[in-house]
């Protein structure tokens, strides 16, 4: 069979973009191949499960377009799912002085961004969560939680039922443009398709240049560790706390998520991964190491955030210092509170003059379109993606 779309990669966005597909042109054939057993299995599937509102991307970005109308169209589609799901609302606190300024600076943003943010001293902090410690915050009404992993299961139910078809432990080896077609080759055998559509993730950069698009940029992996609550804790937590972020540091630093299952995570801190799809500390590939290692770009990045970066890097080896973090919000927490949980790895993209992109990345080439950077909020934020993708690829022939 000779496909219209074949997307490489199963983690939510890759589904979301068949689904969208689906659903605009009925007729068409499509595919997607997942390398794994399962989908959402990186990523998607290991991330904090948070619905985020868009709080905290540059006004006009696609992120912040995506984050704000996603947050509605993913509660939508959870609701017509049945998936659980609970819009909660988030705190974002200032526990020091020197910190209102980057607070105020982040409600104007959210006001730009259209959020309905809501500025709060600390007796309203006390009301929504008791065990916080802080002098002032900002509360976002909009943002939630939800199990990815559950949708992106419902978002492959669909792409059945539209007529689409979906190949796991599907390994893309060579992508060959030949006239109107593409070739890819995969551990089971060659897909035909007439456009490809890479959503790849952790290894997207790779099928981009398997497919020969140059997109200046290379993946470097960072694995975010968490912490969990003990049972008998989770009281301390109500819903999402949030520091006020680093300006100097391209990420969000430790903070509080109530998972839907009711579980209290903390975390993540962001240390470097040795493996694409490294999960644990120990987890090592030479290849991968190599990759990041020998690109000039990563020693740019290193030395530009060595002091923030050589604090995540003591967290990740110090419960004690991990917990020192947690308790700059909630004083009350000691080391025996929280154990080690799951970790993530963030595909983040680092362009060849040292600059972390900071915004979603889709890069049209010849028969293909390679959606190249896409981390949080991409879970939020699937759904539109899914959609922008439909508008800047041809219509099947």
């Amino acid at each position: 069979m000779i496909y219209d779309y074949l997307i490489v990669g199963g983690g939510i966005v890759g589904l979301s973009t068949a689904m969208a597909l689906g659903q605009h042109y009925p007729r068409a054939r499509i595919a997607i191949c997942e390398k794994e057993a399962r989908w959402a299995a990186h990523q998607t599937g290991n991330n904090s499960g948070v619905i985020h509102a868009g709080v905290y991307y540059k006004p006009g970005s696609l992120k912040a377009q995506f984050a704000h109308a996603g947050q509605r169209s993913m509660v939508a589609f959870c609701q017509q799912h049945d998936i659980p799901y609970e819009v909660c609302g988030k705190l974002i606190v200032a526990t020091a002085k020197n910190e209102l300024e980057r607070l105020e600076n982040l409600y104007q943003r959210a006001q730009a961004n259209g959020l309905n943010a809501q500025k709060v001293g600390p007796e309203e902090i006390k009301d929504r969560e008791p065990h916080v410690r802080a002098i002032a915050g900002i509360y976002i009404p909009s943002t939630g939680i939800v199990n990815y992993s559950q949708v992106s299961t419902a978002f492959a139910e669909v792409i059945q039922r539209q007529g689409g078809d979906l190949f796991l432990k599907t390994m893309v080896r060579g992508i060959k443009e030949r006239g109107n077609l593409i070739s890819v080759k995969t551990n089971q055998g060659t897909l035909q398709t007439r456009y490809l559509i890479n959503c790849a993730g952790l290894q997207s950069d790779r099928i981009a240049a398997m497919a020969g698009a140059r997109t200046n940029m290379k993946i470097v992996p960072f694995r975010g560790e968490y912490y969990e609550l003990v049972p008998e804790k989770r009281h301390l937590v109500k819903g999402l706390i949030y520091p006020v972020p680093n300006p100097n540091f391209p990420f969000l630093g430790v903070h509080f998520t109530r998972m839907i299952d009711g579980t209290v995570h903390a975390g993540p801190n962001a240390v470097l991964a040795l493996k694409r799809e490294g999960y644990r500390k120990q987890d090592i590939n030479l290849g991968d190491m190599a990759d990041v290692l020998t690109y000039p770009a990563f020693w740019k990045l290193a030395s530009r955030y060595i002091g923030e970066g050589s604090k995540e890097m003591l967290r990740s080896a110090s419960k004690a210092l991990f917990v020192q973090s947690m308790r700059r919000m909630i004083p009350e927490i000691r080391a025996k509170d929280v154990i080690p949980t799951h970790a993530g790895v963030r595909a983040q993209a680092l362009m060849r003059d040292g600059t972390l992109m900071d915004d979603f990345v889709i890069i049209p080439h010849g028969r293909a379109i390679h959606v190249c950077n896409a981390p949080s909020p991409a879970a939020t934020a699937a759904i539109e993606i899914g959609n922008a993708i439909v508008t800047r690829v041809p219509s099947p022939s």
